[in-house]
């Protein structure tokens, strides 16, 4: 596929690194020539300096052949632009534009995205994802990540194995017969930082993450599995009032009738405005690091703390404190910065929120069409955990498993079958109409659309 895109700051400049090794066809706009000065540098891509707005610039980057423009430039109003530009002169099939702006995005509004006026095929919001992924954090205590498939009834859990796990050791194989009632599969792991695809006989080991494909209905009794009983917090603690901190206190609200929320923000008139916007949270005006307000805040009696500000320092030295003066409370910090990643461990938080890579996870779903419905990205893109439907002209369909000639890279998770949960041995035959969630290395992504008979875009 020929895609452009415009804007080479982190997410963009993520995105035509994964895209460029899927065999994508890329070229990147971007005003900044140090930025695009980096591209250059580090990707095999085409890399243009000008702006995306300028016809003459896309006209530059052989818009007339693009199948698809991502415009992840700084500013939604540049981005919304863009669309409407590659649109209406050069006829590009599909536009994605990130927008910030919540006024952009209220649900009142929604007509103006059509072709007969704001041609924008997909929006994507990175305060809205992120709000809507910690949210899944916080419905599975004890996972590190937590994504939905198929109509919710497949789940995709990231896990990170502690010490005390039961399942230290023992080959996967035998899990079942340790497990019998656990509608679970093992993809693989995260081992001193490479992604391993485990096979029958290999075991999970200490300080693993794994990633295992799980019926919906039985989250709780999965995560017992692993040796985390962690109950959900129903009281929590914001730090941060912004579009994240207040949308994700607008879905625990709507969601959660036993929550108890409170946010600290340090605006006044910020602090004003959410607290007119929720309904059931308590909101405090002040300083998240100030002792004094996470007193006033009543932290000893807070089970979860977020640190959703906008400044990556404030949210360790918050999470830091939380730890000083009250131990034992699960602790998340919003961390825009990748190289603090290094430094969760060694200040005990328990889960770092990237938002680049849940925007770039939002945006690699839309680059297929057809019967892939969702993605998951691990490892910046190296994996993906892909949904794709069986139509009646995939060549999979009434053939077993172990028959299906798939390689060693790609690994069936789960399928949805009539409503009903199966987790694939090799026996297993295909059928027409089967939702089927399964892992896939990179390079491997046009055996995938082959096999699914899925088109790009």
């Amino acid at each position: 596929m020929n895609i452009i895109i415009c804007g080479a700051g982190r997410v963009g400049f993520t995105i035509a690194k994964i895209l460029s090794e899927q065999n994508h066809s890329i070229t990147v706009i971007d005003q900044s020539s140090d930025d695009i000065q980096k591209i250059n540098d580090s990707l095999d891509v085409k890399a243009i300096v000008g702006k995306a707005t300028y016809p003459s610039i896309l006209e530059k980057a052989n818009a007339s052949e693009a199948d698809m423009i991502i415009a992840v430039t700084r500013n939604d109003e540049i981005n919304m632009l863009i669309c409407q530009i590659a649109y209406s002169i050069f006829k590009i099939q599909k536009k994605i534009a990130r927008i910030r702006s919540q006024d952009y995005l209220n649900p009142k509004f929604t007509k103006v995205y059509s072709k007969e006026n704001l041609p924008i095929d997909v929006i994507i919001s990175p305060e809205l994802e992120i709000a809507k992924s910690i949210q899944r954090k916080l419905e599975a205590p004890g996972a590190l990540d937590n994504v939905p498939f198929a109509e919710n009834k497949i789940r995709l859990l990231e896990i990170f194995i502690k010490k005390d796990c039961p399942l230290i050791n023992i080959k996967l194989n035998e899990l079942t017969k340790n497990f019998p009632k656990l509608e679970a599969n093992i993809l693989g792991v995260i081992r001193n930082e490479k992604f391993i695809i485990l096979k029958k006989n290999d075991v999970v080991k200490e300080n693993d993450k794994v990633y295992v494909i799980i019926n919906s209905a039985q989250m709780e009794l999965t995560l017992s599995a692993f040796g985390h009983n962690e109950k959900i917090s129903n009281k929590i603690l914001i730090i941060g009032g912004g579009n994240i901190g207040f949308n994700l206190a607008k879905n625990i609200e709507d969601s959660f009738d036993s929550a108890r929320i409170k946010i600290i923000e340090k605006d006044k008139d910020r602090a004003e405005y959410i607290a007119n916007q929720l309904t059931n949270s308590i909101i405090i005006n002040g300083n998240g690091l100030d002792e004094d307000v996470l007193s006033e805040a009543n932290l000893e009696e807070i089970e979860t703390v977020l640190a959703l500000t906008n400044d990556d320092e404030d949210n360790l030295m918050v999470s830091v404190l939380v730890e000083k003066f009250s131990k034992d409370k699960r602790t998340m910090a919003l961390i825009n910065k990748s190289n603090y990643s290094l430094l969760q461990s060694s200040l005990k938080i328990n889960d770092l929120i990237d938002p680049r890579m849940n925007t770039v996870s939002s945006i690699l779903k839309h680059v297929h069409k057809g019967t892939i419905e969702t993605a998951y990205s691990i490892l910046n893109g190296e994996y993906e955990v892909i949904e794709a439907e069986i139509i009646e002209t995939s060549e999979l369909i009434n053939k077993e498993l172990k028959n299906a000639n798939l390689p060693e890279e790609i690994k069936m998770g789960a399928i949805l079958r009539d409503n009903k949960i199966i987790i694939p041995r090799s026996n297993f035959i295909f059928q027409k109409k089967d939702i089927v969630v399964f892992l896939a290395k990179r390079d491997q992504l046009p055996i995938v659309e082959n096999m699914f008979r899925i088109s790009s875009i």
